[in-house]
């Protein structure tokens, strides 16, 4: 047996036992190798005061944020159009487009949200930058979010009613032709 036929015997029954390939494994255990180091360092300073910020930061999210996320996401599936006509609610992908921006903008909230609401302390001692203008940049990537896309949003529709239009016009046309 020939190295090349040896090494694709080996492949197909390492892919088929694993299920990727082995670049995948090898990947997935430097990410895990990465992770233990980065707890490693958080947790070499203040593990009681780390420990607080996750248990926080876990019921701050299952307590209040979940519930909130949850009924604006309802609320906007019943504000937009979207049922079948037996009366059935349907999946709405509109929704997407509110959904999208309004995480992104949420997550650059979450990770920013002291400088953005000038809670930054020391920040201006550490980076030796100022601390003031995050809230007027956090809001207009945020509107800069909501506008891309509600753009895409009716780009899509126009261009998904576009062969209905054109359509209605032949129809119009033929009828006018008729007469």
């Amino acid at each position: 047996m020939t190295p090349r036929s040896a090494r694709s015997a080996r492949g197909p029954a390492f892919r088929h036992r694993y299920g990727a390939s082995p670049l995948h494994l090898l990947l997935v255990l430097a990410s895990f190798a990465l992770a233990v180091y980065a707890g490693i360092r958080l947790l070499n300073g203040d593990t009681v005061g780390v420990a607080i910020w996750f248990v926080g930061a876990a019921l701050v999210h299952d307590l209040l944020l979940l519930p909130l996320y949850s009924l604006t996401d309802r609320a906007a599936q019943r504000l937009l159009p979207g049922h079948h006509p037996s009366g059935e609610s349907v999946p709405k992908p509109s929704v997407n487009h509110l959904r999208v921006p309004g995480f992104i903008s949420g997550l650059l909230l979450l990770v920013w949200w002291p400088l953005i609401l000038q809670q930054g302390g020391h920040y201006t001692a550490y980076t030796a930058l100022p601390a003031d203008g995050f809230l007027t940049r956090w809001l207009l990537i945020t509107a800069g979010l909501f506008i891309g896309s509600a753009a895409v949003f009716l780009i899509g529709t126009w261009l998904r009613l576009r062969p209905r239009r054109r359509e209605i016009r032949a129809q119009a046309r033929a009828r006018k032709a008729t007469k």
